[in-house]
């Protein structure tokens, strides 16, 4: 009898001693605000994506250090859809469901925002997605903080047929062949077509993710710049398909002086796999570029280098900084910035405080996220290759631009609202 009622004894005490422990496990977990990382770290795109994973991770450590959010530590939760766009999906539902994070950073292609959309829609989630695109799409689960079309494609085609541009004729549209490449192109086509450029003076070629024998494509753009015109090339090439293209063009001895690339997805990380001195003078278009001289950039190089030291990153002393990096870096301190006016991770309370908020960004502009269109304002340079894989800015805006996500040069846009369905 005695055995018996020590061992209920036994089990209360037991039961009770694990919900104390489980109590104060929900309190530890209460202290924390889960944040989910969904970047490609293996595969095609790891060449572009690690970095941006690292930059969510040194801007989370830069907020804790000061405080954390509403007084809470953020928690990174890492996942590797390994540049496989349905396991996007998948890692982004286990975000969501499973991690219960309050917010994503995360995707570079658009063929993997749009495999994770309708699981941000569905479960009312919260992506920032921090690369140019290629626009015609509104959702009020995202924020774009990087650009549309109006911000960089477009600009970089005028530069192209400007005077200081080279006055470009003839036109070579040269992507990956997925959704971002086809959508920009079919946009430029009919941007060159208003500008009376005619169907035959216009190339359109893609070659599938991860290509490396780009030998046969620049054969033919050689040919096509040799018909008497002054052709300039659009590179919508994503991921390591990058560092045979640049390669092939230094060794078929294609100048930028002949023919200029201007290219929309590649920056200096891109470059650090390449011997860059035969790319010389080739352009990037891009809303920040790290040989940038301003206090905020000066800060944010520098932490990201010391950053690179201290977690041994691979070739540390030579890491650089880009775009979607400083993109990275400004959607989540406006994140931050949105949770402490709505005093909530609740996600429709934070969509409506990111609304107008800003913050000093390290392209030296006050960055600005739309009223309406789920969008950030944007300068827009345009950059030459130096012999260092770095880039010398030749052109740029007279200040931030207005994204406009819907193109005006896509028939039927006219009609479509600037700002997210709320329904």
């Amino acid at each position: 009898m005695s055995t018996r009622r020590n061992f209920i004894k036994a089990t209360a005490l037991s039961v009770a001693m694990a919900s104390v422990g489980m109590a104060s496990f929900a309190a530890q977990a209460a202290d924390t605000i889960k944040v989910g990382i969904l970047h490609s770290l293996s595969g095609t795109m790891a060449i572009s994506e690690t970095a941006l994973k690292e930059t969510a991770l040194m801007t989370i450590e830069e907020i804790n250090k000061a405080g954390g959010v509403m007084g809470k530590k953020l928690e990174p939760v890492v996942v590797d859809p390994a540049s496989n766009w349905p396991l996007f999906a998948e890692k982004a539902r286990q975000l969501l469901t499973k991690d219960k994070v309050a917010v994503t950073f995360g995707c570079w292609t658009s063929v993997s925002r749009k495999s994770v959309l309708p699981v941000y829609k569905e479960l009312n989630g919260l992506l920032f997605y921090p690369v140019q695109y290629e626009g015609e799409e509104l959702e009020k689960n995202v924020f774009y903080t990087g650009a549309a079309p109006n911000q960089q494609a477009i600009p970089a085609v005028e530069y192209l047929m400007s005077k200081d541009g080279g006055e470009a004729k003839r036109f070579v549209l040269l992507g990956t062949d997925y959704v971002y490449p086809r959508t920009t192109n079919k946009i430029l086509r009919a941007f060159l077509k208003s500008k009376g450029v005619a169907d035959a003076d216009i190339m359109e070629d893609y070659t599938p993710f991860g290509h490396s024998d780009y030998q046969t494509i620049i054969a033919k753009i050689k040919k096509f710049a040799s018909e008497g015109k002054k052709t300039a090339v659009v590179s919508t090439i994503n991921g390591d398909s990058n560092v045979p293209f640049y390669k092939e063009l230094g060794n078929a001895g294609l100048k930028a002086t002949d023919v200029p690339v201007v290219a929309f997805s590649v920056g200096e990380e891109e470059l650090r796999g390449v011997d860059a001195k035969p790319l010389v003078g080739h352009l990037a278009s891009w809303n920040y570029f790290m040989s940038l001289k301003n206090p905020e950039n000066e800060k944010f190089v520098k932490m990201y280098r010391e950053w690179a030291k201290k977690q041994k990153l691979p070739n540390a002393d030579k890491v650089v900084t880009n775009d979607p990096m400083e993109a990275t870096y400004i959607g989540i301190h406006m994140w931050k910035q949105a949770v402490e006016k709505a005093k909530s991770t609740d996600t429709d309370k934070v969509i409506a405080a990111m609304a107008g908020q800003t913050f000093k960004a390290p392209s030296g502009i006050v960055s600005k996220m739309d009223e309406k269109n789920h969008h950030l304002h944007k300068s827009v340079f345009i950059g030459e290759v130096k012999a260092d894989g770095q880039f010398n800015v030749v052109w740029k805006t007279p200040g931030p631009i207005k994204a406009a996500p819907w193109s005006p040069y896509i028939p039927g846009n006219d009609k479509k609202k600037g700002e997210p369905e709320t329904k």
